[in-house]
């Protein structure tokens, strides 16, 4: 059974910082893309951030230079450091495993930036 557990959201004063952790198993973690996703209310889902099975990670723009995706294939979980944090950036976050013919995803953590 594939799981994909989120932890690490909570509520945060603007400026300050979170690390978000997704935790997977049942897959071969280390060959998977693994991405984060977030959806704000009323919003769609939007792609933050994504790292291959070999290391190279990509950003949307609103989160450059702000957010850092990592992986430790040792321990099967994927990181989202999250810097400077903007009221913009209140949204429910989502972990994906990606692999071609397989599309894996957690339940969500709420992130909350509010003063």
């Amino acid at each position: 059974q594939v799981q994909l557990v989120e932890s690490g959201g909570g509520l945060m004063q603007p400026g300050g910082s979170l690390r978000l952790s997704c935790a997977a198993s049942g897959i071969v973690f280390a060959i998977y893309t693994m991405r984060w996703y977030r959806q704000a209310p009323g919003k769609q889902r939007e792609l933050v951030a994504s790292i291959s099975s070999g290391g190279r990670t990509n950003y949307a723009d609103s989160v450059k230079g702000r957010f850092t995706i990592s992986r430790d294939n040792a321990k099967n979980t994927v990181y989202l450091q999250m810097n400077s944090l903007k009221p913009e950036d209140t949204a429910s976050y989502y972990c994906d495993a990606w692999y071609p013919g397989s599309d894996y995803w957690g339940q969500g953590t709420q992130v909350t930036v509010s003063s």
